[in-house]
């Protein structure tokens, strides 16, 4: 992920001549399709319309699913369920160089980090993966994926310079080889390899795109044991890394966010975002390979300040995707994932870069807290479903171009057809995509039986604002041919003899479709059908409603007729577990109707077992896949009275919910400790142990060193959390002000002191990510000694998207400081020693860590992360007992406050929890203070008053235990010389349900044990 449209266009307007721009590149395209590194592998391989996967033609519907944001590996298989669920049968993910290898060539990929997990929970659930190692990611993650200690070379990311080659060898070499064993060559779920991240822009005047470092990573990967095919995934459709280039991948694709990120106004979608000339580009770049869009937009990305992940999610919904998902149907896209729509899950423990929050929403269809209750995730499973149900009918089918008045009778609506050997589609939409009115159509189509106007037996189609139709000619439906149809197909499946069609239309919608060499039709459930048979042609028309109707034609094929409310009720799933879509037949999965969650199905001993979540009331009821040998159901292994009907339909009677009580301890009540845990302003205090910052020069060529000493944590290897700088000097008594220039990432804030005489902060603001302050100093006797301390918070290092930019090498920490009265003024050049002594230390032991197995990211400088009190089990009886973390504080500084508290939540049930902070209102200006969250030693919150938008911080069972004892760390920052009133700090709860999933281990919960060497 992802630098957006917009934010190109205002960073090229910015470097202007020094940017050597993603283009279009010369080049004949390959004229074969077979390459060399195809011959290593058979399983999977490709045409110019899809991938096979085992010699069957695959549509690949994926989302991204990034593991290392759900810290909790047990729960990994519940978003793949929930994934699987969705109809979707892929995922994309990135592995994280920062997660992997702190510290150079200290590699770990063990607990939290392990891929075991990850891989057999997607096999489990039966979902292809696309593995994207990087080594650079973007992701809005940390660095864009890079460790912090880069910083110390000099040469270019992402590059063939040799220090940056030699950096990322031992990554490479240690994550490929768990990564190939994973590939589907092996009996793993990996069929899709990405070798390179968003290779898309240079600058500065590197070489761009380099076709020897683009060999030469290609190469390292093969080397190593990659064998499925290589994709790429530039930002737009720029041709970079096309077949008939000079370094081309196996897949060419590309990404498009075409709404951009700006969620302020949901409904607000701009004129002209809907791509129309994919097609005429991609016969251009590449005609042999499938059209392939490895990151299109799910959601949309939120900085500091921002307008939140709700509105994102609200910005692209069911209407987006119903409009730009089924736009890339009708492009030909059949290598599809969408980035983030299935999870975006938490920046927990200072994962995130600089410019986000804690949350990772994304605004996708699975919320932060594993939900799927909003609509888009309903929206997408109707979709996802159509493509999975439409085979190789789909998978096959060559894209037309767009057209007005050929196909339609209004020139308000354009219709693109996708051809295919037998069946037609013809997805329809308004010209102005983004049009809230409602136009009505007749739709006119060839078909086996001639040309057809649509609907034959009265009225007219319609689009009714933001929407988009499929409407299908000569579609196969388990022995039956599906002359059209203009309502939508959710699925089909055959079991047996019967056959069973599910299609739905919207609110206020006529529709009709037409079987061939039928005989007739019977309504056996509902009513306001009409029927007709025209030359052996049985033909069914109906005003969209929400009551049910089921039409009979012929003796087997049973055709289910919904609105799409109800269409969102209803579910696929497969009766073996772990089977991939080119394993599946019609008659290997089930349709049923269910409430809130289906998740798994199996048949034995004659009854059909089904799992999954419901959160009201609910009757369970199959209307495929039932037949007379089935005697019984259970639903999450509790034997379920169901009746067959004459129609087939296995339903249930009413599965009872009543919301469950879940008691939440009040956090005002419980028995809190406290301590001010910036022991380093008192007179006492003794750093003596910390690290010198005594660096007189840096490998950092990126940044400029003006200070006669390196005062940025990642030289002396402290990259994430908080950094906390002392700068000791003798007196000269003419000291009265001193320039500080400090640098954290967006909304960063720091605070200072002459020995504990607080001289000021920068409270911080969404969009600033460097801050100048001039601060006064007290009055200092000639000759004394006295101490600056500095505290700053580090949101993260950058990412490094521009090639030759190198971004991510932007320093945390004092970057710069003019100390008048003390030393000459700083001119921007002048080094000259001041006799400062300078000391500096951000988490204990910096990339030697003491974190444990919850990371090396997850602890910064604060006196009670170095020593480890955030842990279960510190020793804090001694500390001072407090009221709640809302006790006004009466100066400046940082106070951390811990408690415990037991949780008794049945495993039975799913209910996120989530700490709330409350403060001033957000207008990406800080105010006052600041806060962090821990929970059982896991940094799950960053808080920032008055700049938001996240107050409420979700934390996932297994983090909490639901079942037990809890640990709760909050440290407070004041940041005025008044000190700070924080607002309320609260706990709640969302949505209850009762959950299929089962038992959920936590995570480890390492306890404190006494720290050598802390300070």
């Amino acid at each position: 992920m992802k630098v957006r449209q917009y934010m190109l266009r205002f960073a090229l307007a910015l470097l202007g001549s020094n940017v050597v721009a993603a283009r279009a590149l010369s080049g004949k395209p390959s004229d074969f399709i077979i390459r060399e590194e195809r011959a290593l592998q058979d399983i999977v391989t490709w045409d110019e319309h899809s991938l096979f996967v085992h010699g069957k033609r695959v549509n690949f519907w994926g989302g991204e699913f990034h593991p290392f944001r759900l810290p909790v590996p047990s729960l990994w298989l519940d978003v793949f369920q929930k994934i699987r669920a969705m109809g979707y049968n892929g995922v994309s993910f990135y592995s994280a160089w920062v997660l992997h290898e702190p510290k150079p060539g200290h590699f770990q990929a063990e607990g939290l980090f392990d891929w075991e997990p990850y891989f057999a929970a997607a096999k489990k659930a039966g979902i292809y993966l696309v593995a994207r190692p990087g080594p650079y990611i973007n992701a809005e993650v940390h660095g864009g994926g890079f460790p912090g200690w880069l910083q110390r070379i000099s040469g270019n990311l992402r590059t063939p310079d040799a220090d940056y080659q030699a950096a990322s060898k031992h990554y490479i070499e240690s994550i490929t080889p768990i990564l190939a064993k994973a590939q589907i060559t092996n009996g793993g779920p990996i069929i899709l390899f990405q070798p390179e991240n968003e290779y898309s822009m240079g600058m500065n005047n590197v070489t761009f795109p380099d076709a020897d470092y683009m060999n030469g990573l290609m190469k390292q990967f093969r080397d190593l044991g990659i064998v499925v095919p290589f994709i790429n995934n530039v930002a737009w459709p720029s041709g970079i890394n096309a077949p008939g280039t000079d370094a081309p991948v196996d897949i060419y694709g590309h990404n498009s966010y075409p709404l951009g990120m700006n969620c302020s106004d949901p409904k607000n979608w701009v004129d002209g975002a809907l791509p129309t000339d994919w097609r005429k580009t991609h016969l251009e770049q590449s005609p042999k390979t499938p059209y392939l869009l490895v990151e299109y937009q799910g959601g949309a990305y939120q900085p500091w300040g921002g307008d939140g992940f709700d509105k994102c999610a609200e910005f692209t919904n069911h209407e987006f995707e119903r409009v730009f998902y089924k736009n890339n149907i009708a492009v030909g896209a059949t290598i599809s994932n969408f980035y983030m729509t299935t999870f975006g899950g938490t920046n927990w423990g200072n994962l995130g870069h600089a410019d986000g929050y804690t949350s990772y929403d994304y605004g996708a269809a699975i919320t932060e807290e594993r939900q799927v209750h909003r609509e888009k995730y309903s929206e997408a499973k109707l979709i996802a479903n159509f493509v999975a149900a439409s085979g190789d009918a789909l998978a096959s089918a060559t894209p037309g171009f767009n057209t007005t008045g050929v196909y339609t009778d209004n020139d308000a609506v354009t219709v693109t057809p996708l051809v295919g050997e037998q069946t037609k589609f013809y997805i329809t939409r308004q010209v102005k995509y983004n049009s809230l009115d409602s136009v009505s159509y007749k739709l006119a189509v060839p078909t086996s039986t001639g040309n057809i106007t649509i609907p034959q037996l009265g009225g007219t189609l319609s689009l009714h604002g933001r929407d988009s139709k499929i409407h299908v000619t000569d579609y196969p439906v388990g022995g039956y041919n599906l002359l059209y149809s203009s309502a939508e197909i959710f699925t089909w499946k055959k079991h047996g003899s019967r056959t069973t069609l599910v299609v739905y239309g919207g609110p206020n919608e006529r529709h009709e479709l037409a079987v061939s060499k039928t005989s007739g039709a019977t309504a056996v459930e509902g009513s306001g059908v009409k029927f007709a048979n025209r030359n052996g042609v049985t033909i069914v028309n109906w005003d969209s409603r929400p009551e049910r109707r089921v039409v009979r034609i012929g003796p087997s094929l049973y055709i289910i007729i919904l609105d799409r409310n109800s269409a969102y009720d209803y579910w696929t799933v497969s009766t073996s577990e772990g089977s991939y879509s080119h394993e599946l037949t019609p008659s290997s999965e089930l349709i049923v109707k269910a409430g809130y969650l289906l998740r798994t199905a199996s048949i034995t001993d004659g009854k059909i077992h089904l799992t999954g979540d419901i959160n009201a009331t609910t009757i369970v009821e199959v209307v495929a896949g039932a037949h007379e040998k089935v005697k019984g159901l259970t639903f999450n292994s509790a034997d379920v009275k169901a009746t067959l009907d004459r129609n087939g339909f296995l339903k249930s009677t009413t599965l009872g919910f009543s919301t469950p009580q879940v008691h939440l301890p009040d956090l005002k009540t419980l028995s809190w400790k406290s301590i001010d845990t910036l022991p380093e302003l008192q007179p006492d205090y003794d750093d003596s142990t910390w690290p010198d910052a005594d660096h007189t020069d840096t490998k950092n060529t990126y940044w400029p060193l003006i200070t006669p000493t390196v005062l940025w944590g990642a030289e002396y290897g402290f990259h994430a959390g908080s950094l906390l700088t002392r700068g000791h000097f003798v007196a000269t008594g003419n000291e009265s002000i001193i320039h500080l220039n400090v640098s954290g990432g967006s909304a960063f804030g720091f605070s200072a002191w002459v020995n504990s005489t607080f001289i000021g902060s920068w409270e911080g603001a969404g969009d600033v990510k460097i801050a100048n302050l001039t601060l006064p100093i007290p009055k200092l006797i000639k000759g004394d000694n006295y101490v600056l301390t500095v505290l700053s918070d580090h949101m993260g290092h950058n990412g490094n998207w521009f090639i030759g930019y190198n971004e991510m090498k932007t320093p945390r920490g004092i970057i710069g400081y003019d100390f008048p009265g003390h030393t000459p003024p700083n001119n921007g050049t002048s080094r000259a020693p001041d006799g400062i002594k300078w000391k500096i230390t951000g988490n204990l032991g910096g990339e030697d860590f003491h974190g444990g197995r919850r990371g090396s990211l997850n602890e910064g400088a604060l006196w009670v992360e170095r020593h480890g009190y955030h842990l279960p089990g510190a020793p804090t009886e001694s500390w001072k007992a407090s009221k709640e973390p809302t006790a006004a504080l009466q100066k400046p500084g940082v106070t951390f406050y811990t408690a415990t508290f037991t949780l008794s939540i049945p495993s039975s049930i799913d209910v996120p929890l989530s700490f709330v902070f409350s403060g001033d209102a957000f207008n990406g200006k800080g105010k006052g203070w600041r806060a962090q969250l821990w929970v059982n030693g896991y940094q799950f919150g960053k808080f920032a008053n008055g700049i938001g938008p996240q107050k409420r911080f979700p934390v996932p069972q297994g983090i909490l235990n639901y079942s037990g004892k809890n640990t709760l760390g909050v440290s407070i920052w004041a940041l005025e010389k008044g000190g700070a009133t924080p607002g309320g700090f609260d706990m709640v709860s969302g949505m209850v349900v009762e959950s299929g999933f089962g038992d959920v281990e936590l995570s480890p919960m390492d306890g404190w044990v006494e720290r050598e060497g802390a300070y």
